[in-house]
């Protein structure tokens, strides 16, 4: 029961930092443009958080049974994995990079499993299909979403970027930075909403997995029969009360503010106006919506990134500060290897201290 507690405190810490942590994917555009300021940008971005984080379970469903064969993993697995994706998150903040919290997580689970199945690749689930015919695995809903999702950002802000050109060619600057200074307020809320509906499932998912992995290691047995709540059989539903803490910790965490990545990606990668920010904060929110509708854990820092960059090619492809760019490329990069070698690590430390 004890490691079962860790697990739950080590997931709600990880989801208050995904909260801070992520929080410049919302609104780093909105405060780098001026609509807002950053603490008021800050908090609608925590309230939209909130009500996206209600807004489905897709998601939650895919990180709790489709990923690592849950006979593979422990209660030690579980925590090593948030413990890996937690120790990235703050090594990755304090840098001000924009890395995934998402793929942290993930990998964090590929590798704890790992080494829970003494090397066995095979706990692994790469590609397979549920019972109703769906994909599931690492392929179709990680690897493949993970270098698609940043191409269709791209693509897709530029091409609103070019749209927008082509109709406002006549208009004054003036009037279009009022017109998208109103608008905007709308694309951060959007973008907002889609980051609480996809990033706060996966801690959703993590504890899913936690109690349906406690309940069958016979963990909450003798308990008295108010802790009920507790008993998870399987991944068909993702418990109410799950949701509602994953919900106010991830608004609680985005509230705290993540003001090293706001400047990174609101004014460091490239300088932009209103138009801008709605073009990149629409076409992001666009994507994350549709990937969290059919359960697939899209990385919001990869996409909002992505958006931002092909927004500012369309200026020139000079407006894009390349090194700044390369810093963060090498982050998305290293995400998943290294989480992955923390919580394979971290499972053979921690059994030496009997746990």
């Amino acid at each position: 029961m004890t490691l079962f507690l860790l697990v739950l405190l080590a997931a709600l810490v990880f989801e208050y930092i995904n909260g801070f942590h992520d929080t410049a994917n919302a609104i780093a555009t909105v405060v780098s443009t001026k609509v807002l300021t950053a603490r008021q940008a800050i908090m609608m971005a925590a309230f939209f958080n909130l009500i996206g984080a209600f807004a489905g379970t897709a998601v939650a469903k895919t990180i709790s049974g489709g990923l690592v064969e849950t006979g593979a993993v422990t209660m030690l697995t579980v925590l090593c994995a948030l413990l890996g994706a937690i120790v990235w998150n703050l090594i990755t903040w304090w840098l001000g990079l924009p890395s995934s919290s998402s793929h942290a997580l993930i990998g964090g689970l590929c590798g704890a499993a790992l080494a829970t199945a003494s090397g066995n690749w095979g706990v692994l689930i790469w590609s397979a299909t549920d019972k109703k015919g769906s994909a599931v695995g690492l392929w179709p809903k990680v690897v493949l979403p993970m270098f698609s999702s940043p191409m269709i950002g791209f693509i897709g802000g530029a091409l609103l970027m070019w749209l927008l050109t082509i109709v406002l060619r006549k208009t004054t600057p003036r009037v279009v930075n009022l017109i998208f200074g109103k608008a905007q307020l709308g694309s951060a809320a959007f973008m907002a909403y889609g980051h609480g509906k996809n990033d706060a499932q996966k801690t959703m998912g993590i504890i899913t997995l936690a109690l349906s992995t406690a309940t069958a290691a016979k963990v909450f047995d003798g308990l008295p029969p108010w802790t009920a709540f507790l008993r998870v059989e399987g991944f068909k539903d993702i418990p109410y009360w799950v949701v509602f803490v994953c919900a106010v910790t991830m608004a609680a965490g985005t509230a705290a503010g993540g003001y090293r990545i706001i400047r990174t990606m609101g004014h460091k990668m490239v300088k932009l106006q209103p138009v801008h920010g709605f073009a990149a904060e629409t076409t992001a929110a666009l994507i994350i919506d549709g990937a969290s509708m059919i359960g697939v854990p899209v990385s919001t820092t990869h996409v909002i990134s992505t958006s931002i960059m092909g927004v500012g090619a369309t200026k020139r492809l000079g407006a894009v500060k390349w090194g700044v760019v390369e810093r963060i490329l090498w982050a998305w990069v290293l995400t998943m290897p290294v989480t992955g070698l923390l919580g394979y690590g971290l499972v053979l430390l921690l059994r030496n201290f009997g746990l």
